[in-house]
C-alpha cells in the first residue's frame, strides 16, 4: 500500500475547530444581521449557540451500531413483529440547518435474538443529531439495525415537519413530510408492511 495513502485522508479531514473559533464565527453572523455582538443581550450568545450546536449535532460522537450490539437471546422463540411507535426526534437539515422535528416508527422481526426497546430510540436520536435529509436519516435507521440484528425485517418510517420550507422559502405551514424503508420480510411479505403501516397511520 502507498505509505503516503494514509498522509492523504489525514489532509483531507478538516480540523474540528475550537470552541473559540465557533463562539467567533457567531459573533460574524450576528454582525452579519446588523446586530451588535457587544449588546449587553447578545453578549453571552455566542457561547450558548455553541453549547445548542453541541447538543445538536451530538449525534457524530456516538456509534449507532455499537449501541445495538448488546442484545438478548432468551426470547422463548418468540418471532411476531416489535414495534416502537411515535419516537420524538429533532434534527436539522443539512441544506438550511433549520429544524426538522419529526416522528419515527421502527419494528423488526427478530431471527433469535432482540434488543432492549431503549436501543432503537437511542439509534434513532444518533441519526437524528447531524445534519440530515430525511430520506437519508430513514435508510441510515433501517441499514444499522438490518446489519447488526440481521432480523427477519425491518420496517422504519418517519413523519417530520421541515422549518426550512414552513418558516422560510415556500412558507407551507402545516406540511410533513412521510419516508419510509421496508427491508427483508416487510418488503416482501405484503401482509407483513400492511400490518405496520397501520400501526403508523
Amino acid at each position: 500500500m502507498n505509505p503516503n495513502v494514509h498522509a492523504l485522508d489525514r489532509a483531507r479531514t478538516p480540523t474540528k475547530p475550537s470552541r473559540a473559533e465557533v463562539e467567533a464565527a457567531v459573533r460574524t453572523i450576528i454582525r452579519w444581521t446588523g446586530e451588535d455582538p457587544d449588546r449587553d443581550g447578545l453578549i453571552e450568545t455566542p457561547a450558548r449557540v455553541t453549547r445548542s450546536f453541541q447538543e445538536f449535532f451530538s449525534g457524530y460522537g456516538q456509534d449507532p451500531v455499537e449501541i445495538l450490539e448488546k442484545t438478548f437471546e432468551e426470547i422463548e422463540g418468540y418471532d411476531e413483529m416489535i414495534v416502537l411507535r411515535d419516537i420524538r426526534f429533532e434534527s436539522h437539515c443539512e441544506h438550511h440547518m433549520a429544524p426538522i422535528i419529526g416522528r419515527a416508527w421502527v419494528a423488526y422481526i427478530p431471527s433469535g435474538r432482540v434488543v432492549g426497546i431503549s436501543k432503537l430510540a437511542r439509534v434513532v436520536d444518533i441519526y437524528a443529531r447531524r445534519l440530515q435529509i430525511q430520506e437519508k436519516m430513514t435508510a441510515q435507521i433501517a441499514n444499522t439495525i438490518n446489519d447488526v440484528l440481521k432480523p427477519q425485517g425491518v420496517g422504519v418510517i418517519i413523519k417530520a415537519t421541515h422549518h426550512c420550507m414552513t418558516t422560510r422559502g415556500v412558507h407551507k405551514p402545516g406540511t410533513d413530510l412521510v419516508t419510509s424503508r421496508m427491508l427483508g420480510c416487510f418488503r416482501d411479505n405484503a401482509l407483513t408492511r400492511q400490518e405496520f403501516l397501520g400501526m403508523a397511520s
